[in-house]
């Protein structure tokens, strides 16, 4: 059950990171884990990052439940690459790459990522960051090889307000071939904005690296704080945190399923889903003072306490949910021209979303069951027997159905969670202090991972894992062999955020 690869994590060295161990490696015994990967498939790559001095990788035994960080030192400006045993490393050692300047070598894709050529210096979080690049050339994609192949490009720029990525099809007729996904166009530089500030002050960053997921990536932030300085967040702001977690579950499952009927042409369900959704971001301003809830979760608790009427309004806004739910599902399921379109529309199996790792709707749509609020688990989850739907199918459809399930869930969590929250205190003083810590939170799309490290209380390192990383790659397996009239269906079922993989 441990796996060659597992033991080789666990020989490293053992560093002082909270509530996981994280263990340095050798070059040579980085390079052994990278041979020992592909005898133990079940060692999942959840994330990979760099500072200036090291390549750091977390690892989940998904046998075990063992999560197991580990790192290497950057020698002569590389480091082993983990692309060839693990395929969803490749985007996020381009990543390290455009920002550190650490070469993955051996990497199955050494191609720029975020940097587009445009940026006035190469390797911004290096020590010494470069000079701006030459003028930049046309992106390079990869080859395709057939007869009567043609190519389509969309984007970056899209017809409605949504994120800029440029998406690159390969069609044999009307059927594609290949997908390749480019992205980096809403590259903020937020990691070197959070370095050297607090917690509390780089919190707002944190909660703006995905704004529609912003309660879950400020839950992470939080925990991987608290984490790093031991210490707890009172029992009332975890559960306050929770109320905020599911209504933003809710609301953007709500708004999904309205855009994922609409690219079908069934306008009634985008008005309903819609109606019902804007009904819950009201019920959130009503009781935490805004929309999104943004900045309302900080290190050390929660920002403020739920307004007076405010479990009012939202007991309110999810009575309407469900009372209505049960008709829409059932219009859903009986609209036999939209049911047409989604089933055994842009499938991917239960084998893929294991090599990636997936995670949310998009990973639990292909058999998958992990759930962050589960394991590693967190407050207020802990306590309330969590249920997790899964569905065998992988395709657009099944992405749907988890949707329903998931709604459904999460008003019955937020019943709970408002007749028996905690009194007491909404936040603990954070001590100014070093130390490194990891906080997860499971956002509407996924798992969400943090990990810092504080010098006197200050941020000397950051990163943050969005679960678009695993996602967005199966997006481009999804499409292949489906028409292209069809990828906006595809694309709102996973609706990964551009935003999130930017940084």
């Amino acid at each position: 059950m441990m796996g060659p690869a597992s033991e080789i994590i666990l020989r490293g060295t053992e560093e002082p990171c909270r509530p996981w161990i994280r263990r340095t490696l050798s070059r040579e015994d980085w390079t052994a884990l990278v041979a020992a990967l592909p005898a133990q498939p079940g060692l999942a790559l959840v994330t990979l990052w760099a500072d200036t001095a090291q390549a750091h990788a977390l690892f989940v035994n998904e046998d075990t439940g063992d999560i197991l960080p580990v790192s290497t030192a950057i020698i002569e400006g590389g480091y082993p690459a983990l692309s060839p045993a693990r395929p969803a490393a490749a985007w996020l050692e381009r990543m390290v790459r455009d920002l550190w300047g650490h070469s993955a070598l051996g990497g199955t894709d050494d191609r720029p990522w975020l940097d587009h050529g445009r940026w006035p210096h190469t390797f911004p979080n290096a020590i010494r960051p470069g000079p701006m690049g030459p003028p930049p050339e046309p992106p390079e994609f990869l080859p395709v090889t057939g007869e009567d192949l043609h190519q389509v490009a969309v984007g970056p720029i899209h017809a409605g307000i949504i994120e800029p990525g440029h998406f690159r099809f390969t069609a044999q007729g009307e059927t594609v071939v290949r997908l390749e996904i480019r992205l980096g166009y809403t590259h903020k530089g937020t990691l070197s904005l959070m370095r050297s500030k607090s917690p509390r002050a780089a919190a707002r960053f944190a909660a703006r690296l995905s704004g529609d997921s912003t309660v879950a990536h400020s839950i992470a932030f939080a925990r991987a704080t608290e984490a790093a300085l031991g210490v707890e967040a009172p029992a009332r702001a975890n559960g306050l945190r929770g109320v905020m977690a599911e209504i933003e579950r809710i609301a953007n499952h709500l708004g999904d399923v309205g855009a994922i009927c609409n690219d079908a042409s069934f306008a009634f369900a985008l008005a309903r889903f819609g109606f019902h959704r804007e009904a819950m971001l009201r019920a959130a301003h009503a009781a935490f003072g805004h929309r999104l809830m943004m900045d309302a979760v900080v290190p050390g608790g929660v920002a403020g306490d739920i307004a007076p009427g405010g479990a009012e309004a939202i007991l309110a806004a999810i009575a309407g949910v469900e009372a209505e739910l049960p008709e829409l599902v059932h219009v859903y399921e009986n609209y036999s021209s939209l049911i047409d379109r989604v089933v055994g529309t842009g499938v991917i199996t239960r084998t893929l979303a294991d090599r990636f790792a997936t995670g949310g709707h998009v990973g639990r749509a292909a058999g998958r069951t992990g759930d962050a609020r589960l394991h590693p688990g967190y407050p207020p989850y802990p306590d309330l027997m969590v249920v997790v739907p899964s569905f065998p199918e992988g395709d657009v459809d099944a992405r749907v159905r988890i949707r329903f399930a998931e709604i459904a869930e999460s008003i019955r969590l937020l019943r709970l969670l408002l007749q028996d929250l905690p009194g007491g205190a909404l936040a603990t003083t954070l001590p100014m202090l070093s130390g490194e810590g990891i906080g997860c939170a499971e956002s509407f799309r996924g798992d969400v991972w943090h990990w810092l490290r504080l010098d006197n209380g200050q941020i000397a390192s950051v990163f943050m894992r969005d679960p678009s990383w695993a996602q967005w790659p199966l997006l481009e397996a999804a499409i292949e062999g489906n028409i292209i009239a069809d990828f906006p269906l595809c694309n709102k079922s996973f609706n990964c955020s551009y935003s999130g993989v930017d940084l």
